[in-house]
């Protein structure tokens, strides 16, 4: 029992490691333009803009620019 713990805690603590889930070579596959949440990603662009320009919701999407909706 005494030995039983240690490793139990050992077997645990390994899963715990810091590596990439998804390899450097395989993330282009998770970059497909397939997986997208929009139909149309120029369109849902164009609405996300009006929408940061329109309600000053700037911030959390990474847009740039004024809140005048110029850029």
């Amino acid at each position: 029992m005494r030995y039983l713990l240690p490793l139990i805690a050992v077997s645990l603590f390994s899963g715990c490691t810091v590596m990439p889930w998804v390899a450097p070579y395989e993330r282009q596959y998770l970059a497909d333009p397939i997986m997208g949440f929009e139909r149309d990603p120029v369109a849902a662009s164009y609405m996300n803009h009006v929408y940061e320009a329109r309600e000053a919701a700037r911030g959390a999407e990474g847009g740039s620019g004024g809140g005048c909706g110029c850029n």
